[in-house]
């Protein structure tokens, strides 16, 4: 594993002072660890033995150490080939194809980033029927907290979705107790609401679950568990599908913790759906 994949893979068992230096670590990889221990600690507002708890906890001995190997690290990539050889590449033989080779690469490097326990750690706490779940997004990220709200209800109740408005998330804390589910996406660039959300949900006792990307949101420094996608494209904006992918993954986890509940719930909501007509019913040979 890389200096960064340990970092990443060892957030659950840190302290939350030693998760806040991570995180700013990774937030400013590698720059913000190439300097002194005491301009690091300072700019990551803990204290220096801190970051020395956190570098051994990578099993390096000291900073020092940690610096030496950081450094061979990166001067093993810069050496490393930026390209392919001319002539290397296969002629991409329809438009959307580059496209989807970039998304499917950021997908399994999603899936070597984000840690087993982590991922595991989330859905247990989401398939928790005695948990409340409350789901929010950002401007970029808000469809995929209501899509998953949506499923979400339909598979266990008590699930909110935070809306975008001003005030939501802030009258959302005035019921929150200890040990509810917060699910916080952000991704670049990161927004205030949900800092300020994991934030004050952590210092009620709540459980934050934070999908963001693989610089890490500052409210990471607050989560029980943090997922890190791959999102980087060749674009004027970042690609949200890996963020479905472990939304889908997710709810599919869920459901399997809960299958025979799940089962008696969509009995009860096709029931419903039927008796109010929401939806036409198929013409013959199943087409509308």
């Amino acid at each position: 594993m890389t200096i960064e994949e340990k970092m990443r893979a060892s957030m659950a068992e840190l302290t939350r002072a030693e998760r806040q230096a991570a995180t700013h670590i990774l937030s400013h990889f590698p720059m913000s660890a190439l300097g002194s221990i005491t301009t690091l600690a300072r700019a990551a507002e803990v204290s220096s033995p801190t970051v020395v708890r956190l570098v051994q906890k990578l099993g390096f001995r000291g900073y020092s150490d940690y610096q030496a190997a950081l450094r061979t690290e990166v001067e093993r990539l810069l050496v490393a080939p930026l390209s392919l050889p001319e002539g290397a590449r296969e002629p991409q033989s329809h438009p959307i194809q580059s496209f989807a080779a970039q998304v499917v690469g950021n997908i399994e490097a999603t899936l070597g980033q984000i840690p087993a326990q982590d991922f595991n750690g989330a859905a247990t706490l989401l398939a928790d029927p005695a948990r409340r779940v409350a789901v929010m997004g950002g401007r970029l990220t808000h469809a995929h907290a209501d899509y998953m709200a949506t499923l979400l209800r339909v598979i266990r109740p008590e699930v909110t979705y935070l809306s975008d408005h001003l005030t939501d998330w802030q009258q959302a804390l005035l019921d929150m107790r200890a040990g509810d589910v917060v699910v916080i996406f952000d991704i670049r660039r990161y927004e205030s609401n949900a800092v300020h959300l994991a934030e004050l949900a952590a210092a009620h006792q709540a459980e934050v679950v934070l999908i963001t990307d693989r610089w890490l949101s500052p409210a990471a420094a607050h989560a029980r568990h943090s997922l890190p996608c791959h999102i980087e494209m060749p674009a004027a904006w970042d690609s949200t599908a890996t963020l479905m992918v472990v939304v889908e993954a997710l709810l599919a986890q869920v459901q399997g913790h809960l299958a025979d509940q799940v089962q008696d719930r969509l009995n009860r909501l096709e029931d419903v759906f039927a008796r109010t007509r929401v939806f036409r019913a198929p013409k013959v040979g199943g087409r509308l």
